[in-house]
């Protein structure tokens, strides 16, 4: 079985994108619908953009470096049950986009990658949120459930439930973040691409 290895030059261009990933983590703008500890931002970005051009492992790579380099910055304040979520999450988003490419690499199939790769990680966002992240930080913050329904109904009236929650606010704030996300990386790919596939290639 073939193993992927990389250069010298593709794990100093993943360090920097994780690099790059975790300072765009501090630019962050709240959601009116979505409940305060949830705050958009896209530092999925150089993960997306290293993911096309060398390839699902290095995005994979570029987003579990800038979820510890955040940790290391920042500590956690949700028990590490946020930065559990934002692994699971960017993996679904950043290894289901680069994948599609990876097969196909053209603009169409790029676009259709970011396409299924932000319906991916939605679904698997909300998923993901509504058995596993938000059952774990109540556990941990000794609290119902229902703690969180009240909280975000306070600004989002059509939340009257724990189903509502993540159907009108999880599932809507990951669509507008990937939707964001997904556009600012098709305008700029374009002009880094040249420097990151410079000597860049994974030899298999």
């Amino acid at each position: 079985m073939n193993k992927k290895k990389f250069s010298i030059s593709e794990i100093t261009k993943i360090s920097i994108l994780g690099t790059i990933s975790v300072l765009l983590m501090f630019i962050k703008v709240p959601l009116p619908f979505a409940p305060t500890f949830m705050e958009m931002d896209i530092a999925e970005l150089p993960a997306l953009i290293g993911g096309f051009a060398m390839g699902p492992l290095a995005g994979f790579l570029i987003v579990c470096i800038k979820i510890l380099l955040n940790i290391v910055i920042n500590g956690t304040k949700t028990f590490y049950v946020g930065e559990l979520s934002n692994l699971i999450v960017s993996s679904a988003f950043v290894l289901t986009t680069a994948f599609i490419y990876k097969h196909n690499k053209s603009k169409k199939s790029a676009l259709l990658g970011l396409v299924v790769g932000s319906i991916s990680m939605s679904i698997v966002a909300t998923l993901s949120n509504y058995f596993i992240i938000f059952p774990l930080y109540a556990k941990l913050l000794k609290i119902d459930l229902n703690a969180f329904v009240g909280m975000v109904a306070k600004i989002n009236p059509l939340v009257k439930s724990y189903f509502t929650l993540m159907v009108f606010s999880v599932l809507p704030f990951n669509l507008v973040k990937t939707f964001v996300t997904s556009l600012v990386t098709s305008l700029l790919y374009k002009r880094i691409s040249p420097i990151l596939k410079r000597n860049g290639n994974i030899s298999e």
